[in-house]
């Protein structure tokens, strides 16, 4: 691996900075102490800062050489700061002192590794252009902190050609990551049926119109959706998580709800399961003589990396890590992430960076982020705006 030297030599201070950040996690919109705490920091490095998209979001600005003849040369490096409302179950020196505040997905660890990167390029800003650093808020729980910041204006003030970001993966060996070509994370929705029947007495169902027995005869139907009228090269996910109905043993309700997610790659698969999935509900509830409403509640989109971007993050992955150090055969992922909107509105990619293959799993109250990738993931942060941006 070439990782900077400086950054080797900054690991402590890194490792110190995460477990402060650990210790301390904030859930989606009150993250102000880690906020204070990034642009305290960022400060402390001689970066101008910007508080406050978001709500709690923070950008730091780094101007490079020759930035007046190159003022539209910029790129953006995004981090996510927020932790889990979940308790942490680690019994670590540095676990949370938060009650039902975890930071189990590695946030803490991806704030760190952009904030090395910042002190390194602040310190010998080897790139011609501007670095914005983005410390967003709110990724998990569908809070989509990253659409609340770009709708307070976040590519308007701080106009960038791309935009890029990096999240941890247990399971892939240290000193390995990837940029998936195209779709690299699924989009994510959430929808709930609700079935009317008319209730009445167990003893004579014959009296009523059951949606109990509906529920199963939706729920049988919902099962080929993906199966049988999916392009199995299609990839899509279905999952029915929710079913709610009655409240006594011998009264059948006069009304049930199922309630699930869909997980889609692409955009019009996406709408083509939305629809399917509420005219495929309808009628096979019809057969029972009762009634579906939908309700959708839309989530984050595919997180999709653009090609050529995606190539680009490849070479700097192998230039730092080697070519042993690029991952490629790891299939995308159907879990969901709010730098979707970003990507949406900028060119740019996604990437994954090894966490090792003894890892917990992200979401698990014994996962810790670690501390071996703060120097190599802010290492692959510099060489890409040295890459992207060369003097």
């Amino acid at each position: 691996m070439r990782l900077k030297k400086e950054l080797n030599e900054l690991r402590v201070d890194m490792i110190s900075w995460r477990h402060q950040i650990h210790q301390n996690p904030e859930i989606a919109y009150e993250e102000e102490k880690t906020a204070e705490f990034v642009a305290k920091k960022l400060e402390d490095f001689g970066i101008a800062v910007h508080r406050g998209l978001g709500k709690t979001g923070v950008v730091g600005v780094i101007d490079g050489h020759g930035e007046a003849e190159c003022k539209l040369k910029a790129i953006g490096l995004r981090a996510d700061m927020d932790a889990l409302p979940m308790t942490e179950q680690t019994n670590l020196p540095y676990a949370s002192k938060n009650p039902n505040a975890m930071h189990a997905c590695g946030h803490d660890g991806h704030t760190t590794m952009l904030l090395g990167a910042a002190k390194y390029l602040a310190e010998h800003r080897p790139f011609k252009g501007t670095v914005y650093c983005i410390f967003q808020p709110a990724e998990e729980g569908g809070n989509a902190g990253a659409r609340s910041m770009i709708k307070d204006g976040l590519f308007e003030k701080f106009p960038m050609e791309s935009v890029w970001g990096m999240h941890n993966w247990p399971g892939l060996e240290v000193g390995r990551a990837l940029a998936h070509i195209g779709p690299a994370m699924a989009g994510a929705d959430i929808f709930i049926l609700t079935i009317e029947g008319v209730g009445g007495h167990a003893a004579m169902p014959h009296q009523t119109r059951d949606p109990v027995v509906a529920s199963g005869v939706v729920i049988t139907a919902l099962q080929t959706l993906v199966s049988r009228q999916t392009d199995p090269f299609d990839q899509a996910v279905i999952s029915l998580t929710r079913l709610d109905a009655g409240s006594a043993y011998n009264v059948i309700p006069s009304i049930a709800s199922i309630g699930g997610t869909l997980r889609t790659m692409k955009l019009d698969t996406r709408q083509q399961l939305l629809e399917q999935i509420e005219e495929v509900a309808k009628t096979a509830a019809k057969v029972t003589g009762c009634n579906v409403e939908m309700e959708l509640r839309p989530g984050y989109p595919p997180t999709i990396n653009h090609e050529l971007d995606a190539v680009f993050a490849r070479d700097v992955i192998s230039d730092v890590l080697g070519t042993n150090g690029l991952e490629t055969e790891m299939s995308p992922t159907m879990g969901a992430e709010d730098f979707s909107y970003m990507l949406e509105e900028k060119e740019g990619a996604y990437i994954w960076l090894g966490a090792g293959k003894n890892s917990q799993n992200l979401h698990s109250p014994l996962y810790d982020f670690n501390d071996e990738l703060l120097p190599i993931g802010a290492s692959l942060w510099v060489r890409m705006v040295e890459t992207k941006l060369p003097l």
